[in-house]
């Protein structure tokens, strides 16, 4: 029987990422232990499925397997410790701001900008980097939660993938993204569980600016 899905994303393997067919998964996973992944039958599948995390996407599957008739549920709201992160940005671009909470508190751990011409996507990727370098100096390993799947693809990547150009005005966000991408690919940050936080289920993220 052919198989239904056209790309496979591996979150725990030889080399992480988005492959497009099952023998490129193959050779990434085969007698790696602890290996980690999964088929989608669309790219923007995928690549939602790999910025939210293997333990998503794995409570997700396991809901769809249940018996005709059951109705599906949301994952449940994240509760003990966890740090949730956002930006915040007047404009597209504009005055950019992000920061990061620390749950269940609600203790703000960090805020930084407001800096000019910048994204919301862009924002979130160096609020996540931050976090990671934080974690990875106090040496703590709490979950993070992102609201941006753009960011967090990005970060999984290691390579910030905004269009965005850079002007007399912007370039030292662009000196941050610079710096944030070379300390991704210079630190393994692999035991820090990434998550995208599910607005529609769980409202907004407990980083929010509250500027909607």
């Amino acid at each position: 029987m052919a198989r239904k899905n056209q790309f496979y994303v591996v979150w725990v393997g030889r080399q992480p990422g988005i492959y497009p067919s099952w023998d490129s998964c193959h050779a990434q996973v085969d007698q790696f232990e602890g290996a980690r992944y999964m088929g989608f039958p669309t790219q923007e599948a995928a690549q939602e499925a790999y910025a939210g995390g293997w333990q998503q996407a794995y409570a997700a599957h396991r809901q769809t397997q249940e018996p005709a008739g059951t109705a599906k549920k949301s994952l449940p709201r994240p509760t003990g410790e966890f740090l949730a992160v956002d930006a915040a940005c007047s404009g597209n671009p504009g005055l950019m701001e992000y920061r990061g909470v620390y749950l269940p508190a609600g203790n703000v751990v960090f805020h930084r900008g407001p800096w000019t011409d910048g994204t919301n996507n862009i924002g979130e990727f160096l609020a996540i980097v931050h976090v990671l370098a934080l974690q990875t100096e106090k040496g703590t390993r709490l979950p993070v939660y992102s609201d941006s799947a753009n960011a967090l693809l990005w970060v999984r990547k290691r390579k910030c993938g905004t269009k965005l150009a850079r002007t007399g005005r912007n370039g030292q966000l662009f000196d941050m993204i610079a710096r944030a991408e070379k300390w991704l690919e210079t630190h393994d940050y692999s035991a820090i569980p990434l998550h995208k936080w599910d607005t529609a289920a769980w409202g907004e993220i407990p980083a929010d600016f509250g500027r909607k």
